[in-house]
């Protein structure tokens, strides 16, 4: 798999600013044209949209979803919804955006997928969850990982396998392998962070990592998305 690395804007935690399937990865806006390129050769995504939500560029705080449908949080404004749904047609991409009705709205953090199945935050209610489930197109499941409720904040999965917190436990991995049907690896990115969502953009294709990421770093990640 290969693995690119990047900063965005000069900050390496390029997780908090993009959201990104196997077909779609959305930017902010003024990202550069050679930044795209490679992220588009490492990702080999068929859409690149640059766009805002909310009004912020947080983006990857506040989307979640795979490759069957995004998750918007009801603070994002009807023209970003349909600027979103605009753009993804004009590349032929099926992919739904759908606002999930929710008082919590930092997604990206509180919900995590793969083509199995998504995670979410007990946070959630029943009815949140069955939303989830019919927008997404796969069972939802919510529990914690490394004893906290920000679990897409500590995580990062593909179909392949993934990245997570250095405390998690033999049980958290578990999990994982139970519920998602993968191994992951224990990690760090960006020169010691751990909440390795802010630092790792991913799909099943490629993963990229920020700026700040060392080598060895690289090698564990690399090793995590490629099961272990």
């Amino acid at each position: 798999m290969e693995i690119g690395k990047m900063s965005f804007f000069g900050n390496p935690n390029i997780g908090v600013y993009a959201y990104v399937n196997d077909e779609v990865l959305i930017l902010p806006p003024r990202i550069g044209r050679d930044d795209i390129e490679e992220l588009v050769e490492v990702l080999k995504v068929s859409a690149v949209i640059e766009a805002k939500v909310a009004g912020t560029i947080l983006i990857g705080v506040l989307l979640a979803g795979n490759n069957n449908a995004v998750l918007l949080p009801q603070i994002v404004f009807d023209e970003d919804v349909e600027y979103l749904e605009k753009r993804v047609r004009e590349y032929s991409v099926d992919t739904e955006f759908s606002v999930l009705e929710s008082k919590y709205t930092a997604l990206g953090n509180l919900v995590l997928c793969n083509s199995r199945r998504c995670l979410a935050s007990p946070l959630f209610s029943s009815r949140e969850v069955r939303e989830m489930e019919d927008v997404l197109g796969v069972e939802v499941v919510t529990t914690r990982l490394v004893n906290t409720d920000l679990l897409g904040s500590i995580l990062v999965v593909t179909d392949g396998g993934g990245v997570i917190h250095p405390d998690a436990s033999e049980e958290d991995i578990k999990t994982l392998r139970e519920l998602l049907g993968v191994t992951v690896e224990r990690a760090t990115v960006n020169a010691g962070v751990v909440y390795v969502r802010s630092g790792i953009m991913a799909n099943n294709k490629g993963v990229v990592v920020g700026g700040n990421t060392t080598g060895p770093e690289v090698l564990r990640i690399k090793r995590g998305f490629e099961g272990g």
